[in-house]
């Protein structure tokens, strides 16, 4: 439109019509630099502080309850000796025994070496994968940290598994001792030619996986502290 009958801004009317090129003789706006508040660009809403969600109290002691279990047992862990395989008489080896098997039966189309790596593998990865579900899925923090503490524990269990693989004494899945029988970590450390090296692959695990376990408890107990009932 190149021609204003009526003012934009004070609604005057204009005969002629004025340029749109000119201004308003009554309000002085220029007619082709006004901007209608409609046509304006929306303001942003302003952008609020993310606000932590309070759990309900049966909620909120559910999961302090949790922690505090995860935490006395995984202490208790991380007190049993790896060089002596003490985990392997646990309530934790007896649930990671069917995983780690598992393992070994999902990655035996990728071959040998993969197959049996499967098994210690798929322990830790478990853990790991179900706690991403829960982080980027759901926004569940504090089942992330749990899946954390898992994978932790998972790790511990395999300190021994690998320390033992230098000199096989742990009693095996069959009843007999890698001396006699097939064990994962000296066919691996074997092929990476890395078997001499088992001991300290062993503690370096070990530790790793304390860590691991008190990483999620503190993730958890961090997560949890936020969101106290009011």
């Amino acid at each position: 439109m190149s021609q204003i009958f009526r003012c934009p801004k004070c609604d005057a009317r204009f005969d002629p019509p004025r340029e749109i090129a000119s201004e308003c003789p009554r309000c002085g706006i220029w007619f082709h630099k006004f901007e209608r508040p409609e046509d304006a660009a929306p303001e942003a809403e302003p952008v609020l502080p993310e606000v932590a969600v309070r759990l309900d109290r049966h909620a909120f002691w559910g999961r302090a309850a949790l922690l505090a279990f995860l935490t006395i047992w995984g202490a208790q862990l991380a007190a049993q000796d790896y060089r002596l395989a003490e985990i392997n008489s646990s309530f934790m080896h007896a649930i990671l025994l069917p995983i780690h098997e598992a393992g070994h039966v999902f990655l035996m189309p990728l071959g040998e070496f993969i197959c049996i790596l499967g098994g210690s593998a798929f322990q830790i990865v478990l853990p790991l994968g179900i706690g991403a579900a829960f982080l980027w899925r759901q926004r569940d923090v504090h089942g992330a940290a749990v899946c954390l503490w898992w994978a932790g524990a998972s790790a511990v269990d395999l300190a021994p598994y690998i320390w033992d693989a230098l000199s096989p004494q742990m009693i095996l899945l069959g009843g007999h001792t890698g001396e006699s029988g097939p064990h994962d970590w000296i066919y691996l450390l074997s092929h990476l030619g890395l078997l001499t090296h088992a001991h300290g692959l062993g503690v370096a695990v070990h530790h790793l996986g304390v860590l691991t376990m008190m990483a999620g408890i503190c993730v958890g107990a961090y997560w949890l502290w936020h969101r106290q009932p009011g």
